[in-house]
Protein backbone atom coordinates (compact mmCIF):
# COMPACT_ATOMS: atom_id res chain seq x y z
CA UNK A 1 0.00 0.00 0.00
CA UNK A 2 1.45 3.55 -1.33
CA UNK A 3 2.16 5.99 1.67
CA UNK A 4 0.70 9.49 0.74
CA UNK A 5 3.08 12.10 1.26
CA UNK A 6 3.77 13.65 4.37
CA UNK A 7 1.52 16.41 6.09
CA UNK A 8 4.60 18.64 7.02
CA UNK A 9 8.54 18.43 6.27
CA UNK A 10 10.33 17.40 9.24
CA UNK A 11 13.76 17.86 8.00
CA UNK A 12 16.14 15.36 10.07
CA UNK A 13 18.18 12.40 8.49
CA UNK A 14 17.24 8.93 8.22
CA UNK A 15 19.24 7.75 11.26
CA UNK A 16 18.83 11.10 13.31
CA UNK A 17 22.22 11.99 13.11
CA UNK A 18 20.72 16.08 14.05
CA UNK A 19 17.71 14.70 16.63
CA UNK A 20 20.11 12.67 19.12
CA UNK A 21 18.12 9.70 18.52
CA UNK A 22 20.63 6.70 18.32
CA UNK A 23 18.05 4.27 17.20
CA UNK A 24 16.47 4.29 13.75
CA UNK A 25 14.02 7.63 12.16
CA UNK A 26 12.04 7.55 9.73
CA UNK A 27 10.04 10.05 7.98
CA UNK A 28 7.21 9.76 5.50
CA UNK A 29 8.50 10.10 1.74
CA UNK A 30 12.01 8.17 2.91
CA UNK A 31 12.87 5.33 0.95
CA UNK A 32 12.53 2.58 3.95
CA UNK A 33 9.10 4.55 5.26
CA UNK A 34 6.52 2.00 3.41
CA UNK A 35 8.46 -1.05 4.79
CA UNK A 36 8.80 0.37 8.00
CA UNK A 37 5.18 1.37 8.57
CA UNK A 38 3.68 -2.09 7.45
CA UNK A 39 5.86 -3.51 10.46
CA UNK A 40 4.25 -2.05 13.36
CA UNK A 41 1.41 -3.57 13.37
CA UNK A 42 1.14 -7.84 13.39
CA UNK A 43 -2.47 -7.69 12.06
CA UNK A 44 -1.82 -8.04 8.42
CA UNK A 45 -5.44 -5.43 8.17
CA UNK A 46 -3.69 -2.26 8.63
CA UNK A 47 -5.69 1.18 8.53
CA UNK A 48 -4.60 3.72 6.46
CA UNK A 49 -3.07 6.06 8.58
CA UNK A 50 0.49 7.70 8.71
CA UNK A 51 2.77 9.07 11.02
CA UNK A 52 4.91 11.91 9.82
CA UNK A 53 7.70 10.38 11.53
CA UNK A 54 8.68 6.83 12.89
CA UNK A 55 11.27 6.44 15.79
CA UNK A 56 12.76 3.02 16.79
CA UNK A 57 13.93 3.55 20.10
CA UNK A 58 17.50 2.22 20.55
CA UNK A 59 17.40 2.40 24.22
CA UNK A 60 15.58 4.48 26.90
CA UNK A 61 17.74 7.51 26.47
CA UNK A 62 15.71 8.01 23.37
CA UNK A 63 12.61 8.43 24.71
CA UNK A 64 13.20 11.85 26.22
CA UNK A 65 14.76 12.78 22.78
CA UNK A 66 12.33 11.51 20.58
CA UNK A 67 9.64 13.63 22.94
CA UNK A 68 11.52 16.61 22.77
CA UNK A 69 11.97 16.32 18.73
CA UNK A 70 8.44 16.34 19.04
CA UNK A 71 7.74 19.04 20.99
CA UNK A 72 10.06 21.03 18.79
CA UNK A 73 8.20 19.84 15.77
CA UNK A 74 4.56 20.37 16.76
CA UNK A 75 4.34 16.63 16.27
CA UNK A 76 1.53 14.56 18.52
CA UNK A 77 3.31 11.19 19.56
CA UNK A 78 1.41 7.78 19.56
CA UNK A 79 3.40 5.30 21.16
CA UNK A 80 4.01 1.29 20.35
CA UNK A 81 5.68 -1.66 22.19
CA UNK A 82 4.61 -4.69 20.27
CA UNK A 83 1.69 -3.30 17.94
CA UNK A 84 -0.69 -6.35 18.50
CA UNK A 85 -3.86 -3.88 18.74
CA UNK A 86 -6.27 -5.34 16.37
CA UNK A 87 -7.34 -2.06 14.97
CA UNK A 88 -4.18 -0.52 14.94
CA UNK A 89 -3.87 2.31 17.71
CA UNK A 90 -0.27 3.01 17.36
CA UNK A 91 -0.85 3.98 13.47
CA UNK A 92 -2.53 7.72 13.52
CA UNK A 93 -2.34 10.45 10.99
CA UNK A 94 0.69 12.97 11.13
CA UNK A 95 2.75 13.15 14.44
CA UNK A 96 5.39 10.44 15.49
CA UNK A 97 5.01 6.67 16.23
CA UNK A 98 7.40 6.32 18.64
CA UNK A 99 8.40 2.23 18.55
CA UNK A 100 9.71 0.53 22.17
CA UNK A 101 9.63 -2.97 20.42
CA UNK A 102 13.59 -2.84 20.32
CA UNK A 103 13.10 -2.51 24.57
CA UNK A 104 13.00 -5.72 25.53
CA UNK A 105 14.91 -6.34 28.73
CA UNK A 106 14.25 -7.99 31.72
CA UNK A 107 15.67 -8.19 34.95
CA UNK A 108 14.88 -11.22 37.08
CA UNK A 109 14.95 -11.39 41.33
CA UNK A 110 14.14 -14.94 42.55
CA UNK A 111 14.86 -14.22 46.23
CA UNK A 112 12.12 -11.64 46.10
CA UNK A 113 9.94 -12.93 42.82
CA UNK A 114 9.88 -9.45 41.27
CA UNK A 115 10.89 -8.57 37.87
CA UNK A 116 12.10 -5.51 35.68
CA UNK A 117 10.84 -5.84 32.15
CA UNK A 118 10.85 -3.18 29.19
CA UNK A 119 7.52 -2.85 27.14
CA UNK A 120 8.98 -4.13 24.34
CA UNK A 121 9.66 -7.62 26.01
CA UNK A 122 7.19 -10.65 24.29
CA UNK A 123 4.49 -11.92 27.32
CA UNK A 124 5.75 -15.84 26.01
CA UNK A 125 9.22 -15.38 26.26
CA UNK A 126 9.26 -14.14 29.25
CA UNK A 127 7.42 -16.68 30.49
CA UNK A 128 9.37 -19.27 29.30
CA UNK A 129 12.10 -18.01 31.35
CA UNK A 130 10.16 -17.52 34.50
CA UNK A 131 9.32 -21.51 33.98
CA UNK A 132 12.60 -22.12 34.00
CA UNK A 133 13.37 -20.17 37.07
CA UNK A 134 9.97 -21.75 38.70
CA UNK A 135 8.02 -18.74 38.41
CA UNK A 136 4.86 -17.24 36.61
CA UNK A 137 3.46 -14.23 35.70
CA UNK A 138 -0.43 -13.88 33.97
CA UNK A 139 1.15 -13.01 30.66
CA UNK A 140 -1.38 -12.51 27.51
CA UNK A 141 -2.83 -15.46 25.78
CA UNK A 142 -1.65 -14.76 22.50
CA UNK A 143 2.72 -15.56 22.01
CA UNK A 144 3.17 -12.69 20.17
CA UNK A 145 1.79 -9.91 22.58
CA UNK A 146 3.95 -7.50 24.23
CA UNK A 147 4.22 -6.81 27.95
CA UNK A 148 3.87 -2.68 27.03
CA UNK A 149 0.81 -2.56 25.69
CA UNK A 150 -0.79 -5.50 27.19
CA UNK A 151 -0.44 -4.14 30.77
CA UNK A 152 -1.24 -0.57 30.05
CA UNK A 153 -4.40 -2.18 29.16
CA UNK A 154 -5.36 -4.03 32.06
CA UNK A 155 -4.06 -7.28 30.75
CA UNK A 156 -6.55 -10.41 31.01
CA UNK A 157 -3.94 -13.06 30.62
CA UNK A 158 -3.18 -17.01 32.05
CA UNK A 159 -4.80 -17.87 35.36
CA UNK A 160 -6.14 -14.44 35.71
CA UNK A 161 -8.42 -15.85 38.03
CA UNK A 162 -6.40 -16.18 40.74
CA UNK A 163 -3.73 -14.16 39.81
CA UNK A 164 -5.61 -11.11 38.89
CA UNK A 165 -5.25 -8.84 35.61
CA UNK A 166 -1.79 -8.58 34.38
CA UNK A 167 -1.86 -4.96 36.02
CA UNK A 168 -2.37 -6.26 39.33
CA UNK A 169 0.69 -7.08 39.75
CA UNK A 170 2.55 -3.75 38.57
CA UNK A 171 4.13 -2.60 41.66
CA UNK A 172 6.30 0.31 40.00
CA UNK A 173 6.42 2.22 36.38
CA UNK A 174 9.31 4.29 35.21
CA UNK A 175 7.63 6.86 33.08
CA UNK A 176 8.50 9.95 30.78
CA UNK A 177 6.62 12.33 30.83
CA UNK A 178 5.58 15.24 28.15
CA UNK A 179 7.73 17.14 29.99
CA UNK A 180 10.57 14.60 29.46
CA UNK A 181 11.13 13.63 32.63
CA UNK A 182 11.70 10.33 33.71
CA UNK A 183 9.41 10.17 37.07
CA UNK A 184 9.44 6.70 39.23
CA UNK A 185 5.33 6.41 39.53
CA UNK A 186 4.07 3.99 42.75
CA UNK A 187 0.90 4.22 44.93
CA UNK A 188 2.87 6.60 46.73
CA UNK A 189 4.64 8.71 44.24
CA UNK A 190 2.92 10.23 41.40
CA UNK A 191 0.03 7.97 42.31
CA UNK A 192 -2.41 9.48 39.66
CA UNK A 193 0.17 8.70 36.69
CA UNK A 194 0.08 4.75 38.49
CA UNK A 195 -3.03 4.16 38.68
CA UNK A 196 -3.73 5.25 35.47
CA UNK A 197 -0.77 3.23 34.02
CA UNK A 198 -2.77 0.04 35.18
CA UNK A 199 -5.66 -0.12 32.73
CA UNK A 200 -5.79 3.31 30.36
CA UNK A 201 -4.38 1.59 27.47
CA UNK A 202 -4.03 3.30 24.20
CA UNK A 203 -4.79 6.91 25.54
CA UNK A 204 -2.12 6.19 28.08
CA UNK A 205 -0.39 9.87 28.33
CA UNK A 206 3.31 9.37 29.07
CA UNK A 207 5.61 7.04 27.92
CA UNK A 208 6.24 3.65 30.50
CA UNK A 209 9.89 2.19 29.93
CA UNK A 210 9.64 -0.02 32.54
CA UNK A 211 7.69 -1.70 34.42
CA UNK A 212 8.59 -4.03 37.95
CA UNK A 213 6.33 -6.61 38.46
CA UNK A 214 5.13 -9.02 41.47
CA UNK A 215 5.87 -12.66 40.16
CA UNK A 216 4.10 -15.85 41.84
CA UNK A 217 5.31 -19.61 42.07
CA UNK A 218 5.14 -21.57 38.72
CA UNK A 219 2.10 -23.59 38.50
CA UNK A 220 4.46 -26.88 38.33
CA UNK A 221 0.62 -28.86 37.41
CA UNK A 222 -1.89 -28.40 34.48
CA UNK A 223 -4.62 -30.38 32.83
CA UNK A 224 -7.19 -29.49 30.67
CA UNK A 225 -10.99 -30.81 30.25
CA UNK A 226 -13.47 -30.14 27.24
CA UNK A 227 -16.34 -30.49 25.22
CA UNK A 228 -17.49 -30.14 22.29
CA UNK A 229 -20.57 -29.66 20.82
CA UNK A 230 -22.93 -29.00 17.68
CA UNK A 231 -23.34 -25.25 17.91
CA UNK A 232 -27.16 -25.57 17.96
CA UNK A 233 -26.76 -26.73 21.64
CA UNK A 234 -25.29 -23.43 22.56
CA UNK A 235 -27.60 -22.31 25.14
CA UNK A 236 -28.11 -25.75 27.47
CA UNK A 237 -24.26 -26.13 27.06
CA UNK A 238 -23.96 -21.98 28.35
CA UNK A 239 -26.01 -23.03 30.96
CA UNK A 240 -24.35 -26.16 32.25
CA UNK A 241 -20.77 -24.93 31.90
CA UNK A 242 -21.86 -21.59 33.69
CA UNK A 243 -23.60 -23.18 36.75
CA UNK A 244 -20.88 -25.70 37.10
CA UNK A 245 -18.28 -22.83 36.82
CA UNK A 246 -19.27 -21.87 40.20
CA UNK A 247 -18.02 -24.94 41.51
CA UNK A 248 -14.63 -24.63 40.00
CA UNK A 249 -11.98 -22.74 42.13
CA UNK A 250 -10.09 -19.61 40.92
CA UNK A 251 -7.12 -21.56 39.82
CA UNK A 252 -9.14 -23.17 36.68
CA UNK A 253 -9.82 -21.22 33.71
CA UNK A 254 -12.73 -21.67 31.22
CA UNK A 255 -14.13 -20.09 28.53
CA UNK A 256 -16.62 -21.10 25.36
CA UNK A 257 -15.50 -20.57 21.58
CA UNK A 258 -17.38 -20.76 18.80
CA UNK A 259 -15.63 -21.51 15.22
CA UNK A 260 -15.90 -24.26 12.63
CA UNK A 261 -15.76 -27.81 13.52
CA UNK A 262 -12.72 -30.19 12.84
CA UNK A 263 -13.48 -31.84 9.87
CA UNK A 264 -12.83 -34.78 11.86
CA UNK A 265 -15.93 -34.45 14.16
CA UNK A 266 -18.45 -33.37 11.45
CA UNK A 267 -17.55 -34.90 8.35
CA UNK A 268 -21.02 -35.20 7.05
CA UNK A 269 -20.88 -32.03 7.42
CA UNK A 270 -17.97 -30.20 5.99
CA UNK A 271 -19.01 -26.51 6.97
CA UNK A 272 -20.29 -27.16 10.53
CA UNK A 273 -19.78 -24.14 13.33
CA UNK A 274 -19.41 -25.74 17.19
CA UNK A 275 -19.29 -24.81 20.80
CA UNK A 276 -16.22 -25.77 22.66
CA UNK A 277 -16.05 -25.52 26.65
CA UNK A 278 -12.43 -25.77 27.75
CA UNK A 279 -11.10 -25.59 31.11
CA UNK A 280 -7.71 -25.41 31.88
CA UNK A 281 -6.10 -25.89 35.62
CA UNK A 282 -2.92 -24.14 36.74
CA UNK A 283 -2.25 -26.51 40.24
CA UNK A 284 0.82 -27.74 42.34
CA UNK A 285 0.19 -30.83 41.59
CA UNK A 286 -1.22 -33.41 39.18
CA UNK A 287 -4.13 -34.39 41.85
CA UNK A 288 -4.84 -30.98 42.64
CA UNK A 289 -5.54 -30.21 38.82
CA UNK A 290 -7.91 -33.64 38.49
CA UNK A 291 -9.77 -32.08 42.01
CA UNK A 292 -9.93 -28.83 40.60
CA UNK A 293 -11.65 -30.20 37.26
CA UNK A 294 -13.47 -32.69 39.03
CA UNK A 295 -16.88 -30.71 38.34
CA UNK A 296 -16.55 -30.60 34.65
CA UNK A 297 -16.35 -34.74 34.66
CA UNK A 298 -20.19 -35.01 34.83
CA UNK A 299 -22.23 -33.68 31.86
CA UNK A 300 -26.04 -33.79 32.44
CA UNK A 301 -26.77 -33.09 28.67
CA UNK A 302 -28.94 -34.68 26.71
CA UNK A 303 -27.02 -33.44 23.34
CA UNK A 304 -24.33 -35.79 23.10
CA UNK A 305 -20.52 -34.28 22.53
CA UNK A 306 -18.90 -34.57 19.69
CA UNK A 307 -15.86 -35.23 21.88
CA UNK A 308 -14.85 -35.07 25.35
CA UNK A 309 -11.57 -34.76 26.65
CA UNK A 310 -10.94 -34.81 30.58
CA UNK A 311 -8.47 -34.00 32.43
CA UNK A 312 -5.32 -33.98 30.13
CA UNK A 313 -1.89 -32.84 31.23
CA UNK A 314 -0.92 -29.82 29.05
CA UNK A 315 1.66 -27.30 29.51
CA UNK A 316 2.29 -23.08 28.74
CA UNK A 317 4.47 -23.97 25.78
CA UNK A 318 1.70 -26.43 24.64
CA UNK A 319 -1.29 -23.67 25.60
CA UNK A 320 1.00 -21.23 23.21
CA UNK A 321 0.70 -23.22 20.86
CA UNK A 322 -2.74 -23.86 20.95
CA UNK A 323 -3.04 -19.59 20.75
CA UNK A 324 -1.14 -19.62 17.91
CA UNK A 325 -3.50 -21.68 15.91
CA UNK A 326 -6.27 -19.64 16.98
CA UNK A 327 -4.49 -16.48 15.82
CA UNK A 328 -2.02 -17.75 13.39
CA UNK A 329 0.19 -14.59 11.63
CA UNK A 330 -0.31 -13.27 8.04
CA UNK A 331 -4.20 -12.89 8.58
CA UNK A 332 -6.49 -10.02 8.47
CA UNK A 333 -8.37 -9.67 11.74
CA UNK A 334 -10.89 -7.39 13.16
CA UNK A 335 -12.34 -7.57 16.77
CA UNK A 336 -14.62 -6.27 19.53
CA UNK A 337 -15.59 -6.58 23.21
CA UNK A 338 -18.42 -6.29 25.40
CA UNK A 339 -18.89 -6.61 29.19
CA UNK A 340 -22.18 -7.12 29.90
CA UNK A 341 -25.01 -8.13 32.45
CA UNK A 342 -26.79 -10.57 30.16
CA UNK A 343 -25.99 -14.25 30.81
CA UNK A 344 -24.16 -16.18 28.50
CA UNK A 345 -26.84 -18.37 27.47
CA UNK A 346 -28.41 -15.26 25.83
CA UNK A 347 -25.15 -13.45 24.35
CA UNK A 348 -23.68 -16.78 23.09
CA UNK A 349 -27.23 -17.56 21.43
CA UNK A 350 -27.05 -14.39 19.78
CA UNK A 351 -23.81 -14.68 18.92
CA UNK A 352 -23.61 -18.40 17.80
CA UNK A 353 -26.76 -17.18 15.26
CA UNK A 354 -24.20 -14.37 13.39
CA UNK A 355 -21.52 -16.80 13.48
CA UNK A 356 -23.41 -19.02 10.54
CA UNK A 357 -23.49 -15.60 8.51
CA UNK A 358 -19.94 -14.54 8.84
CA UNK A 359 -18.36 -14.31 5.51
CA UNK A 360 -14.92 -16.45 6.44
CA UNK A 361 -15.15 -19.25 7.65
CA UNK A 362 -12.25 -18.82 10.03
CA UNK A 363 -13.94 -16.21 12.45
CA UNK A 364 -14.58 -17.46 15.85
CA UNK A 365 -16.36 -16.08 19.14
CA UNK A 366 -14.19 -16.45 22.27
CA UNK A 367 -16.02 -15.84 25.81
CA UNK A 368 -13.66 -16.40 29.00
CA UNK A 369 -16.20 -17.06 31.99
CA UNK A 370 -14.94 -14.76 34.78
CA UNK A 371 -11.95 -13.91 32.66
CA UNK A 372 -10.71 -12.30 35.85
CA UNK A 373 -10.37 -12.05 39.41
CA UNK A 374 -13.35 -9.72 41.29
CA UNK A 375 -11.53 -9.57 44.50
CA UNK A 376 -11.86 -6.29 45.55
CA UNK A 377 -7.84 -6.14 46.52
CA UNK A 378 -6.22 -7.41 42.95
CA UNK A 379 -8.97 -4.79 41.10
CA UNK A 380 -7.70 -2.12 43.58
CA UNK A 381 -6.11 0.93 42.08
CA UNK A 382 -6.34 1.14 38.95
CA UNK A 383 -8.12 2.09 35.80
CA UNK A 384 -9.01 -1.35 34.87
CA UNK A 385 -12.26 -2.06 35.74
CA UNK A 386 -14.59 -5.29 35.23
CA UNK A 387 -17.51 -3.92 33.77
CA UNK A 388 -19.96 -6.75 33.76
CA UNK A 389 -20.94 -10.36 34.79
CA UNK A 390 -20.29 -11.80 31.18
CA UNK A 391 -17.72 -11.12 28.78
CA UNK A 392 -17.47 -12.12 24.96
CA UNK A 393 -14.93 -11.46 22.13
CA UNK A 394 -16.18 -11.71 18.28
CA UNK A 395 -12.96 -12.11 15.97
CA UNK A 396 -13.45 -11.51 12.34
CA UNK A 397 -10.92 -13.45 10.51
CA UNK A 398 -9.80 -13.94 6.80
CA UNK A 399 -7.10 -13.25 4.53
CA UNK A 400 -8.44 -11.66 1.28
CA UNK A 401 -7.62 -7.75 1.33
CA UNK A 402 -10.88 -7.76 -1.25
CA UNK A 403 -13.06 -8.76 1.62
CA UNK A 404 -12.10 -6.33 4.39
CA UNK A 405 -15.35 -4.42 3.96
CA UNK A 406 -17.88 -7.20 4.21
CA UNK A 407 -15.86 -9.22 7.25
CA UNK A 408 -15.66 -5.94 9.16
CA UNK A 409 -19.41 -4.98 8.57
CA UNK A 410 -20.34 -8.36 9.39
CA UNK A 411 -18.29 -7.63 13.23
CA UNK A 412 -19.94 -4.70 13.62
CA UNK A 413 -23.31 -5.76 12.49
CA UNK A 414 -23.07 -8.50 15.13
CA UNK A 415 -22.00 -6.22 17.74
CA UNK A 416 -24.87 -3.94 16.92
CA UNK A 417 -27.23 -6.56 17.91
CA UNK A 418 -25.59 -7.13 21.42
CA UNK A 419 -25.20 -3.61 21.69
CA UNK A 420 -28.04 -2.99 24.02
CA UNK A 421 -27.08 -5.80 26.25
CA UNK A 422 -23.68 -4.28 26.84
CA UNK A 423 -22.48 -2.13 30.23
CA UNK A 424 -18.95 -1.45 28.33
CA UNK A 425 -15.73 -2.71 26.43
CA UNK A 426 -12.87 -3.98 27.19
CA UNK A 427 -9.92 -0.77 25.98
CA UNK A 428 -7.55 -3.45 24.84
CA UNK A 429 -9.36 -5.23 21.85
CA UNK A 430 -12.24 -2.97 22.03
CA UNK A 431 -13.20 -1.34 17.80
CA UNK A 432 -12.55 2.36 19.07
CA UNK A 433 -12.82 3.44 15.83
CA UNK A 434 -16.92 2.18 15.70
CA UNK A 435 -17.48 5.96 17.27
CA UNK A 436 -16.12 8.58 19.41
CA UNK A 437 -17.82 7.41 22.43
CA UNK A 438 -16.34 3.66 22.37
CA UNK A 439 -13.39 4.49 24.51
CA UNK A 440 -15.09 6.51 27.58
CA UNK A 441 -17.59 3.57 27.61
CA UNK A 442 -14.67 1.02 28.49
CA UNK A 443 -14.68 3.14 31.89
CA UNK A 444 -16.36 3.52 35.01
CA UNK A 445 -18.41 7.20 34.68
CA UNK A 446 -15.67 8.78 37.75
CA UNK A 447 -12.79 6.86 36.15
CA UNK A 448 -12.90 8.45 33.13
CA UNK A 449 -13.62 11.61 34.45
CA UNK A 450 -10.37 11.35 36.62
CA UNK A 451 -8.21 10.16 33.50
CA UNK A 452 -9.21 13.32 32.00
CA UNK A 453 -7.89 15.03 34.69
CA UNK A 454 -4.63 13.46 34.92
CA UNK A 455 -4.34 14.12 31.19
CA UNK A 456 -4.88 17.41 32.01
CA UNK A 457 -2.03 17.92 34.48
CA UNK A 458 0.31 15.70 33.49
CA UNK A 459 -0.13 16.35 29.11
CA UNK A 460 -1.99 20.13 29.83
CA UNK A 461 -0.20 20.89 25.93
CA UNK A 462 -2.12 17.61 24.61
CA UNK A 463 1.89 15.76 23.03
CA UNK A 464 0.37 12.89 23.25
CA UNK A 465 -2.82 10.92 20.91
CA UNK A 466 -5.84 10.07 22.99
CA UNK A 467 -7.77 7.20 22.01
CA UNK A 468 -8.50 6.30 18.45
CA UNK A 469 -11.77 7.31 17.04
CA UNK A 470 -11.74 6.24 13.56
CA UNK A 471 -10.80 9.96 12.33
Amino acid sequence: MPAPEAHQEVGMSEHGESSGIEGVLVRRGDAGYETTWASELWNDLKPERYPDVIVRAASERDVPQALKLARSRGLRVAVRAGGHNWWGSPLRDGGMLLDLSGLRRWEIDDNSATATVQPGAVGSEFAAELARRDLAFPAGHCPSVALGGYLLSGGLGWNSGLWGPGCASVQEITAVTAAGEAVRCTEDEHPGLFWAARGAGPGFFAVVTGFRLRLYPRPAALATTSYVFPLAAVEPVARWAVETARELSANVELSFLLAAADPSLTVDRPHAKVVTVAATAFATSRPEAVRALRPLHSCPLAERPLSRQLDEPTSLAALYDAARELWPERRRYAADTLWSQEDYASLLAKLGDALTTAPSAKSIILAPVSPVSQEGELLRNMAFSVLGESYVVPYAIWDDPARDDVNIAWLREAMHTLQPLGTGHYIAEADLTADPSRAQRSFTAPDWERLRSLRAEYDPQGLFFSYPDGS
